[in-house]
């Protein structure tokens, strides 16, 4: 999923496809693993990045300036055998992302799937 139905969303895409190119490159494919493991989601902005959300918000991608970080809400809950997740709250943990290499899509697909998990 390229184009999003929410206008913020997708006014924050079409920016950051001019201001940045290789991490709008990486948040549309973040969104299309997210999609495709959880087509119900629903998004929208806040905090400076994108919100995913089922009956609860439960990630979130946002663009810094030399990484993509996906946010994981429950993310102390997921299995991270190589312990590649951040974080030291109570609750989230994230990924950093900065670039799409094939290793790196693959560990945010590892991690994707747990994303939605209550306590």
């Amino acid at each position: 999923m390229s184009t999003s139905s929410d206008q913020k969303v997708q006014a924050f895409l079409d920016n950051l496809q001019i201001v940045d190119s290789p991490k709008y490159q990486i948040i549309l494919a973040a969104r299309a693993i997210l999609f495709e493991q959880y087509p119900d989601a629903k998004e929208r902005m806040m905090y400076g990045g994108i919100l995913f959300s089922l009956e609860e918000d439960f990630a979130g991608l946002f663009a810094y300036t030399h990484h993509v970080s996906m946010e994981f809400g429950n993310g102390y809950l997921m299995n991270d055998p190589e312990k590649l997740l951040e974080g030291k709250g109570k609750y989230r943990r994230h990924l950093k992302i900065t670039s799409m290499d094939q290793q790196t899509m693959g560990k945010l697909a590892f991690f994707v799937p747990q994303a939605y998990q209550k306590p």
